[in-house]
């Protein structure tokens, strides 16, 4: 049941992250044609979604955009359980490959390192992450 809550819930969050990078795109006259967006989700181990969000704030957010990766949207959902330990977000990247290096280089990112290890001082913040990969179809204004 939860599973399909998260499912539906991470669904919602990419319908809205669409109509943002659209109205976005839109305004700032730049294209989002041949992007790949990738949805991803994180369970937090209890107690640390907090100290995940900060993380995400404070340095994980500015890191991304460093690497290329494309910050898109942030949202928690609003019903317990899941408003006590999920993070849904949207980024987007060129391509898959583009994906590829750019998660390669945040990962080996030393201000990265120092700013995980330092969150995570007192145990994992994430219990689990999951990731899925998005195209627009040809009907979604992203076109």
């Amino acid at each position: 049941m939860q599973k399909r809550v998260i499912t539906q819930i991470g669904v919602i969050a990419a319908a809205m992250a669409v109509g943002f990078l659209f109205a976005r795109a839109t305004h700032a006259g730049t294209s989002t044609k041949g992007r790949v967006f990738e949805l991803r989700t994180y369970t937090a181990n209890e107690g640390k979604l907090d100290a995940l969000n900060a993380r995400f704030r404070n340095h994980t957010t500015r890191l991304f955009e460093k690497h290329g990766i494309k910050n898109i949207g942030y949202w928690v959902p609003q019903e317990p359980p899941l408003s006590q330990n999920t993070l849904i977000y949207i980024v987007a990247h060129e391509s898959r490959e583009a994906a590829k290096k750019s998660w390669q280089a945040f990962r080996n990112d030393p201000e990265w390192k120092k700013a995980q290890q330092a969150s995570e001082a007192e145990g994992r913040l994430a219990a689990k992450i999951e990731s899925v990969f998005l195209d627009p179809m040809d009907y979604s204004p992203l076109q």
